[in-house]
């Protein structure tokens, strides 16, 4: 299963459009996907100036195009990565795949990398999985990471405290640099499974596979002791230095702000594999496609950890005003007043970058911030429902936040309805409708261009 596959599925459902004016890989592509972003389909640049090969963006850009990726609808997302996450199984390893078909020294000129914003620090690779093994072999990790172009063989990679992080800090110790194989142009899962959270130790291409229905195939680097999908595009070849760093970014993050500027290692690229014809995967940094990528993993792990502590819960929102990480809404079916709260904290601990989180019932959609608005203000009382969590650890996405520990005050809105009052009270008023006139509702709607 690869990228192309996945166009291709999106073709035939009509979720590509093709942009065939010539436009530039700096700024203006970015400006194109920006204009997109809502809800947009995935946009495929035909003729990139100066470069033959086209891009294909936003393509992981909504819940529906992830979901169709999995072959699942969207009530099933979160159980289907959860399980996926717990039984993971190591994919067929090929001597060779479609990602082979060109060899040929380094030189990243060559590559149309976009320029995003008007601050950022030059061109970046947005959209790429980094798989890399401990030095004892064991030990293997699959991220997604921020790669800065610094000249035609070497990348600078902003390396968050994570598992990649620990795995290179292991190898510094040993004084050896570490083999990296940085995939670009994948299948969705494989960016999704990249994007959880796992224990250190389980491979997140042991996810993917899972995800794929054991269909993933993976290729060894020429040069590198790592891994890449056997059917990706581009797949760089890379040495993670365990000595030489560099000043990198800003870029802008999930927030819409740009990054501070600080010292990361480098990575020296040694070989390149690639498709003749390749697809450059484009991915906008603060755009849908990061959000969701980011935050659906997080949801999924919201969702497991309130599900243990209430009835039901309906559905998770790491919301767009909240950069896909800051803010949740999590609806729920209580049966006790306090459920509400108990929700609260299980979703401030299942992911600990939450800042604000508000609970609501099952008859708000959490995806319209509208009617979440509503029920704070019908349903929500300060002195009674409102959770205050000061000098606790969150994120350093965070503008606000301490920018070295992270540290925030969090709050928690239990926005339900109160048990102890009369239910009709807080009840919405609703104008029962027949088939026939919810018929005639629809052809208005599509004839005036109302969505």
């Amino acid at each position: 299963m690869s990228l192309r596959s996945f166009l291709k599925h999106m073709e035939e459902l009509g979720e590509v459009r093709h942009i065939k004016d010539e436009v530039s890989p700096k700024f203006e592509i970015s400006y194109i996907m920006k204009s997109f972003d809502i809800n947009g389909p995935v946009l495929m640049f035909e003729h990139v100036k100066g470069y033959k090969n086209k891009i294909a963006a936003n393509v992981c850009g909504t819940r529906n195009r992830i979901c169709a990726a999995l072959g699942i609808s969207q009530t099933e997302l979160y159980q289907r990565l959860l399980d996926a996450c717990r039984s993971p199984r190591r994919p067929e390893i090929v001597e060779d795949g479609e990602v082979c078909e060109v060899i040929e020294k380094p030189d990243l000129s060559k590559f149309p990398i976009l320029t995003h914003f008007e601050r950022d620090a030059g061109a970046y690779i947005t959209s790429a999985v980094v798989h890399a093994k401990g030095v004892d072999g064991e030990i293997e990790n699959v991220s997604i990471h921020r790669l800065q172009i610094l000249d035609e063989k070497r990348l600078a990679i902003r390396l968050v405290p994570r598992h990649l992080y620990r795995l290179w800090q292991l190898a510094r110790e040993e004084g050896v640099d570490l083999d990296v194989a940085i995939s670009i142009g994948v299948h969705p899962a494989v960016m999704l499974a990249a994007s959880s959270t796992l224990p250190f130790g389980v491979c997140e291409f042991d996810v993917a596979n899972v995800l794929l229905n054991g269909r993933l195939r993976l290729v060894k680097g020429k040069y590198v002791d790592a891994y890449a999908p056997a059917d990706a595009e581009i797949v760089l070849e890379g040495k993670l230095s365990a000595t030489k760093e560099v000043l990198e970014g800003p870029l802008v993050d999930i927030t819409g702000t740009y990054d501070v500027q600080r010292m990361q290692p480098v990575i020296e690229v040694v070989n390149v594999m690639r498709r003749g014809d390749y697809i450059y995967q484009a991915l906008l940094p603060s755009g849908a496609e990061h959000r969701l990528l980011m935050g659906l993993p997080r949801e999924a792990l919201i969702y497991e950890a309130v599900s243990r502590v209430v009835p039901k819960v309906h559905a998770v929102n790491l919301s767009v005003g909240g950069g896909g990480w800051l803010h949740a809404i999590i609806a729920i079916e209580k049966q006790m007043d306090g459920d509400a709260k108990n929700a609260l904290l299980a979703a401030l601990a299942a992911h600990p970058s939450l800042k604000h989180a508000v609970v609501v019932d099952s008859d708000i959609d959490v995806f319209n911030i509208s009617d979440v608005e509503w029920a704070i203000a019908t349903r929500f009382q300060a002195d009674e429902d409102l959770i205050l969590v000061k000098n606790a650890r969150g994120s350093t996405l965070d503008s606000s936040a301490d920018q070295e520990t992270g540290m925030t005050t969090k709050m928690g809105i239990d926005a339900t309805r109160p048990l102890t009052k009369p239910r009709e009270k807080f009840e919405r008023a609703r104008i029962p409708a027949s088939r026939r006139v919810e018929e005639i509702v629809k052809k208005l709607l599509v004839e005036n261009n109302f969505r």
